[in-house]
């Protein structure tokens, strides 16, 4: 496998958070790093590329670019939501160019073969006697839904179900499934896709650059779980009197979402999913981030808001809007310092043992060598449970 981190270094981060050095700052900036996390990562593991939701009905289709491999996301007519490589089967020409919409069949705008919403190949033209259909459906594409999200892998990695580890047990009292979307707003950071999901592991940052967050749930409040599979969480409690994160920190009205008790009512949940996802979980609605690399130094973060009742967001969407662009100022801060010649790693401080752990899932995956290094934290870890407070 390609070795992109010394020895040195990969062991410097897989040391306990305390006396451990961070990444080492080329992976934020060197074209061939991000070449590699393409190809093995975003082109290899499981991914979330957008919600069920997207295609309640037969026919209903949206486009994916994991690891820059164009993918074709669609709703068949059994109902059954597949994926497909998103290039014909005859002179491999792109299939479908717009990203979203309804279609009864999928038909190649070059010399027109035509495929079914399974992927079979229904006509092609002029083809030779010996051409049997059957040998050239569409390439298909791993596709799996967990509440509410669908997810694809374009490598050869193990079942859904052992990427997500303990993380649906977790979160098994609430429907996600059963949330729509209600907004959705697109970023343009220049930063490197690991800079936004160390920054979303951390709140040490928060005093100084999130005053008005900081006043709704404290900086240095929660815990985090001991988590089994690809993926990291904890949560952070909501101040007294506070009721949600929002401009003025009420609820206007809505209730908590379906599944919530009152010892979560008290908190906000924070999920990171490897590689990309982002879940907050906030007593009235679901907030969630994908970060999709488009440069070493840039990504595309698209933030979506879901809620269980029309309602009007306006104050929570004014809030996190506010936040994520503090947010990407200061992540745009790190990799442009990040790139000067005289930066070494610095350590970790008492608040950014997860950090740490998003870290050691990268470090782990540079090494290749199937080790997979326990994280630490400044508190106990918690045993991730599906009821509140066992």
């Amino acid at each position: 496998m390609e070795q992109l981190l010394s020895a040195a270094e990969l062991a410097a981060v897989r040391r306990p958070y305390r006396s451990a050095t961070q990444l080492p700052p080329r992976v934020f900036h060197d074209p061939a790093v991000l070449a590699y996390e393409q190809r093995e990562w975003f082109g290899r593991d499981w991914l979330c590329v957008g919600r069920a939701e997207d295609i309640a009905a037969p026919g209903e289709y949206f486009l994916a670019e994991p690891g820059g491999q164009g993918v074709i996301v669609i709703r068949g007519g059994d109902g059954v939501p597949r994926a497909f490589h998103n290039a014909c089967r005859h002179r491999g020409a792109r299939l479908l160019d717009q990203p979203c919409g309804q279609l009864d069949r999928i038909r190649c705008p070059y010399h027109a073969w035509a495929y079914g919403l399974d992927g079979a190949l229904r006509t092609a033209a002029y083809a030779p006697e010996d051409f049997d259909r059957a040998d050239y459906p569409l390439l298909p594409v791993r596709c799996e839904t967990w509440q509410g999200f669908v997810f694809v892998a374009l490598g050869t990695v193990g079942a859904l179900g052992d990427h997500l580890g303990d993380l649906p047990g977790t979160l098994a009292r609430f429907d996600l499934a059963g949330l729509t979307r209600a907004h959705r707003i697109r970023y343009d950071v220049a930063a490197n896709w690991k800079v936004i999901a160390e920054n979303y592991s951390e709140c040490y940052h928060c005093p100084g650059v999130h005053p008005q967050l900081n006043r709704l749930s404290p900086y240095d409040s929660g815990a985090d779980f001991q988590a089994s599979g690809d993926w990291k969480g904890g949560w952070m409690d909501l101040a007294d009197g506070v009721e949600t994160m929002s401009t003025d920190g009420r609820r206007a009205g809505r209730l908590p979402l379906p599944g919530m008790s009152e010892e979560d009512t008290r908190r906000v949940y924070y999920f990171l999913v490897w590689p990309n996802l982002l879940l907050s979980l906030h007593p009235d609605y679901l907030m969630t981030h994908q970060v999709w690399p488009t440069a070493p130094g840039r990504s595309e973060v698209i933030c979506d808001w879901h809620t269980a009742e029309e309602s009007d967001l306006s104050a929570v969407i004014e809030f996190w809007d506010l936040t994520n662009r503090q947010d990407w100022a200061v992540c745009e801060l790190q990799q442009r310092g990040t790139a000067s010649p005289a930066y070494v790693p610095g350590r970790y401080t008492e608040l950014e043992d997860a950090v740490h752990a998003f870290d050691l899932m990268c470090a782990d995956r540079y090494a290749g060598d199937g080790v997979r290094t326990p994280r630490g934290g400044r508190l106990e870890l918690v045993s991730p449970s599906p009821t509140p407070g066992a």
